[in-house]
This record gives structure tokens, C-alpha cells and sequence, in this order.
């Protein structure tokens, strides 16, 4: 896995290994990621990735939150429970030297606590395919003021996921075997 484009291009990431199969660890592709972002930056939904305070749920590795770092967010928190998953994302802000604008918040996704700052206008949500997490997750972004008015979700999952309270659809894309549901927060 490697950085595809920005500050960070080339960069490689820290290598999976064993991963945790616990925890369903499953890092996005680089082509997925290429597609995610060309989407992103296409124009359709302005520029999104550019200046965002980013949340990145499920976060595994942190390749799509340092993704958007290299691209020009302005910031980012990585929320992840897993050991491995923490371990990486520590290694890949340490290649990436992004400490500075990146936080790691060891926390389960559908227990955030109340966000201190900016609310996101980007989010990564990156739940175990197939285990109805994503919609507790956002629902727990939302109560603890972490999500903006307008910010733009992008879901990865096994197959397209309706829209939660608060959120409306904005586009489904099938990208490969994954299914990519974006999402606009209420304003």
C-alpha cells in the first residue's frame, strides 16, 4: 500500500502482516482509494478534501485519513479499537511525519466521546463489511459533535447502505467488490 497523490505521493505504508482477524482488519486498496478520491475530487461535490478537518471511522491502517492529509486536509483523526490497527496507524503518521495534524483516537467507533474543535466536513466510515456498524457509528459521530452541517460522508461496505436520520443520499457506486455510499450531512 502506498500514498497516491499530494505532499505524501509514493510514500509506502506499513505493511498489514497477520492484520486482526478479530477485528476484521481490511485495509481499502490503493486502486480503491484512487477511484474514492477522483470521485472526491471530480469537482461534483466542490472540494472537499482540500482544507477538511477529516474523521476517519474504523480507521485500520489510516490510509484513506492520510490519503486526505497528502491531498491537503487540514486535519485528521483516526478513530480505531484494534491493537494492530493502532500500531499501523502510529507507524504510517510516523513515515508520513503528520503528527502534527493527525490525532489517534483509541476508541470504539460507536462510543466517541464529545469532539473538543472543529467538526468533520469529511468522513471515512470503513465498518467490518456485513455487521450493521456503520449507521451506530455515524449516529455516535453525530451525538458527540463530531459531524458538520454539510459534511460529506463516504461509507465503504459490502453492498450499498441507506441513508441514516440526518444524513441524505448523495450517490451509490460500486467500485470492484465494494460498494461506495456517499452521504451529505443535514445542514
Amino acid at each position: 500500500m502506498r500514498i497516491i497523490a499530494g505532499q505524501n505521493r509514493g510514500l509506502r505504508l506499513a505493511e498489514v502482516g497477520e492484520g486482526d482477524a478479530a477485528a476484521a482488519l481490511r485495509p481499502t486498496s490503493d486502486r480503491l482509494r484512487e477511484t474514492i478520491f477522483n470521485l472526491l475530487e471530480g469537482g461534483r461535490y466542490g472540494t472537499p478534501v482540500r482544507e477538511a478537518v477529516v474523521l476517519d471511522l474504523f480507521a485500520g491502517t489510516g490510509a484513506l485519513g492520510l490519503e486526505a492529509l497528502s491531498r491537503g486536509a487540514e486535519e485528521a483523526t483516526f478513530v480505531e479499537s484494534g491493537r494492530v490497527g493502532q500500531r499501523l496507524i502510529r507507524e504510517n503518521l510516523k513515515r508520513a511525519s503528520r503528527g502534527g495534524e493527525a490525532r489517534l483516537l483509541a476508541a470504539d467507533a460507536l462510543k466517541l466521546p464529545a469532539r473538543e474543535g472543529a467538526a468533520a466536513t469529511l468522513i471515512f466510515l470503513d465498518p467490518p463489511y456485513g455487521r450493521a456498524l456503520g449507521a451506530p457509528a455515524l449516529a455516535a459521530a453525530r451525538a458527540g459533535g463530531w459531524v458538520a452541517p454539510e459534511a460529506l460522508v463516504v461509507w465503504e461496505e459490502a453492498a450499498p447502505q441507506p441513508p441514516p436520520p440526518g444524513f441524505t443520499l448523495a450517490e451509490h457506486r460500486r467500485a470492484g467488490v465494494a460498494h461506495l455510499t456517499l452521504l451529505r450531512a443535514a445542514g
